[in-house]
């Protein structure tokens, strides 16, 4: 099974930087604008997990090989639900 995560309009980037960008986002929204900042950023980032996963789908078979996945594998990231990494 692959993992991946997928941010940043980026077909696949590290989940670690994600994680990163995310906490570091989340981090100034709590401290600047509290609890509903951090809420609007939570938000902001499942949308953008949804698009990129369904943008993923959409990826033919040649370019998901250039990019290291399988049809499988895409499929399997896309089923995920968007509050999952």
């Amino acid at each position: 099974m692959t993992q991946i995560s997928l941010f940043s309009g980026s077909a696949a980037t590290s989940q670690r930087s994600t994680r990163l960008f995310s906490n570091t986002r989340l981090a100034a929204a709590t401290s600047a604008l509290g609890h509903l900042g951090a809420l609007v950023i939570a938000f902001q980032e499942w949308q953008e997990r949804h698009r990129t996963r369904r943008d993923l789908m959409r990826l033919s078979d040649h370019q998901l090989k250039d990019i290291g996945l399988s049809r499988f594998d895409a499929e399997e990231e896309f089923q995920k639900p968007f509050w999952q990494v």
